[in-house]
């Protein structure tokens, strides 16, 4: 009765867990899709593509209860091909759209046009040529209208909140922007919020000095020093408090540096504290896995909005609650997502299918092996529960929300080919490919596609990953594995291998694969088998007399359907004992088991004479004459004849 007991508790405490799990991970993905949803309706802006953006100066004034906004934004860009105008992405409804009071360069007032592809055209006084840099000055007001929610004003607990969350094109609904993913704000910007004095602004980096109060107005100054995409630039404005935490590993090489969490005052208990004290735990986890946290000469935190999920504002991630898998999902992504972005919307598992495999790697560090073993099956459930599904998009499954923002694919299934290179590749290769990949001078900071991470993988690892890629990252399917596993003389064990898969564009998953072999009283032996080939044999040592077989107990593998049995007991000493090559000229070589000792070989020619005794199982045959011969085999099992022919 105990055991029946304990059973059922643990079988209910994995199923909570991985419901509980689940429920969460929904939530996140769902908040990700729906700050996505004018992506079907946006394409790639071809006249803001000959300029390079180098900084902005951000000036606005709002007020949390209402949606107008007055604004003032200054670019510098480069010129990278000569031009006349320069065109901003500015959102234009048809009905009230913003006021455009002056757009200026050196304080010279500039022609301008704004159209209703959004665009905000400026005629420049001269042409810019190519190299050569500029600054324009613009000034905006009116009532903020977001088709995609970037720019939102709610209330909480009576009290009103104002947040933007712009991913991915929803920057260009509030600011004059650049929003496409191919150019980051290298300098970084500065930013100033007014807004009535009672309330605390929120936004990306440090606050250089103390806000300024004047009259019943406040204005807070933030400077962020690091290149950034557009939609990472973020701003929240209500009654918040802070609750301040440190991170870093506390040495001089890797000194502190501040957490800075933004909450509500009714939110701003024990118990929320309590949850966010794991922040620091995670970010020195990370920087023990991954390398140095990408910001810390400013700030790590939170900011607590209303919408639910989280959004990874580099520096300061907006958070509707305080789980662990989210807070360390969200703080994954200044790694995976705000240092190295996706180059394109097909590319988005280098941001989230990576930044989920980091919340995995926390309930590793932070649960053990068990608890990350259930986390592996949720997404395997959820990857295998319909046959197909490409990682890397499609050009016209990039412009599609829900297929971008996949919770079985881009999530699960991008998280779950993280653990199977890291498996193939093993620690060591796994991470400093990784490490190496966030740290390319070509991509910190910057942008990165498929191709760069596995080049990264092959150059630590030494190994060639384009079969790999193939089948899991480009095309679709998973493997499912009939593994038949027989006792085979003292100490050995064969193995034999079969494989479906589940959709046509794969033929055949080549993988390394883990098998248990179990014995008597509990014995357990751990073997890995590089399938390559159906019907693959492998014959391995075992200590003990096998008595069943497991496939994959630990979930490193994504498949499903799979079946692993225990065959009858075979030996064959002729079958496996290998003559090669044969014919051979001038050289014989004779393979045997690992288990089996190889004592000698006598060669006998067709009239049945003795003609040459060796002692080595590797020896030359050139003093033989052409033609048959048979040749005796002793080993520590037994004694065995076979031909070969000497040319």
């Amino acid at each position: 009765m105990k055991k029946l007991a304990l059973l059922f508790a643990l079988s209910l405490s994995i199923s909570c867990f991985s419901q509980d799990h689940e429920d969460e991970h929904h939530k996140m993905v769902e908040a990700e899709m729906k700050s996505a949803s004018s992506l079907m309706n946006f394409k790639v802006n071809a006249n803001t593509q000959n300029y390079d953006i180098k900084y902005h100066k951000l000036e606005f004034t709002v007020n949390p209860s209402s949606t107008n906004i007055s604004g003032k934004v200054t670019t510098t860009f480069t010129a990278l091909s000569n031009m006349s105008t320069v065109t901003f992405d500015l959102y234009k409804r048809s009905t009230s759209p913003f006021t455009i009071t002056s757009v200026k360069k050196d304080g010279v007032n500039l022609t301008f046009s704004h159209n209703s592809t959004h665009e905000l055209a400026i005629t420049l006084p001269s042409v810019l040529a190519t190299g050569n840099s500029a600054t324009v000055e613009i000034t905006y007001n009116g009532g903020v209208y977001s088709p995609d929610q970037a720019f939102v004003v709610a209330s909480h607990n009576g009290t009103p909140i104002l947040w933007t969350l712009s991913e991915p094109f929803g920057a260009r609904d509030w600011w004059p922007c650049k929003q496409d993913l191919n150019d980051k704000v290298d300098n970084g910007f500065d930013i100033y919020i007014t807004a009535p004095s009672q309330y605390t602004s929120v936004s990306n980096g440090i606050e250089p000095e103390a806000p300024v109060v004047v009259g019943a107005n406040k204005t807070t100054h933030f400077r962020h020093s690091y290149p950034i995409a557009a939609y990472l630039i973020a701003m929240a404005v209500t009654n918040y408090q802070t609750y301040n935490q440190q991170a870093g590993l506390g040495t001089p090489e890797s000194p502190f540096f501040p957490i800075i969490n933004y909450l509500y005052p009714e939110s701003n208990t024990a118990s929320t504290q309590a949850a966010l004290d794991v922040t620091p735990d995670i970010i020195n986890l990370y920087e023990s896995i991954y390398g140095k946290y990408a910001f810390r000469n400013e700030k790590y935190g939170h900011a607590q909005f209303g919408w639910g999920g989280g959004m990874e504002h580099t520096t300061v991630s907006f958070m509707v609650g305080w789980s662990r898998s989210l807070i360390a999902h969200e703080l994954g992504h200044h790694w995976f997502g705000d240092n190295v972005t996706c180059g394109s919307w097909k590319d988005i598992w280098l941001n989230e299918g990576l930044t989920e495999y980091m919340a995995g790697v926390v309930v590793e560090n932070f649960d053990g092996n068990d608890s990350f073993t259930i986390w592996k099956d949720s997404k395997i459930n959820s990857i295998t529960s319909q046959p197909g599904g490409n990682l890397y998009l499609t050009d016209t499954q990039a412009t599609n929300i829900n297929t971008i923002f996949s919770s079985r694919i881009t999530y699960n299934k991008g998280s779950m080919v993280a653990h199977m290179l890291r498996f193939k590749l093993g620690d060591e290769y796994f991470f400093q490919g990784l490490n190496n990949y966030l740290n390319d001078p070509a991509l910190r900071y910057g942008y990165a596609v498929t191709p760069q991470l596995q080049n990264h993988l092959e150059n630590a690892s030494g190994m060639d990953l384009d079969e790999f890629f193939n089948d899991w990252v480009y095309m679709q399917g998973y493997p499912s594995y009939s593994i038949t596993a027989a006792n085979f003389g003292a100490g050995q064990a064969k193995i034999t291998i079969n494989q479906t898969t589940s959709h046509s564009s794969v033929p055949f998953f080549e993988m390394p694969l883990p098998i248990r072999l179990l014995g008597a009283g509990g014995q357990t032996h751990d073997v890995v088998v590089n399938n390559t080939v159906n019907g693959e044999e492998f014959v391995v040592s075992v200590p003990f007399t096998v008595t069943g077989v497991q496939f994959d107990p630990n979930k490193d593998i994504v498949s499903n359907s799979n079946t692993a049995t225990l065959g009858s007991s075979e030996f064959d000493l002729d079958q496996n004992v290998v003559l090669y090559p044969n014919p051979s000229k001038d050289r014989l070589n004779i393979q045997l088991p690992s288990n089996i000792q190889f004592e000698k070989a006598e060669i006998y020619n067709p009239l049945g004479q003795l003609v040459a005794t060796k002692t080595i199982n590797n020896f030359q045959i050139s003093e033989l004459a052409s033609g048959t011969h048979i040749i005796k085999i002793t080993t520590s099992e037994g004694v065995i004849h076979k031909n070969f022919i000497k040319k």
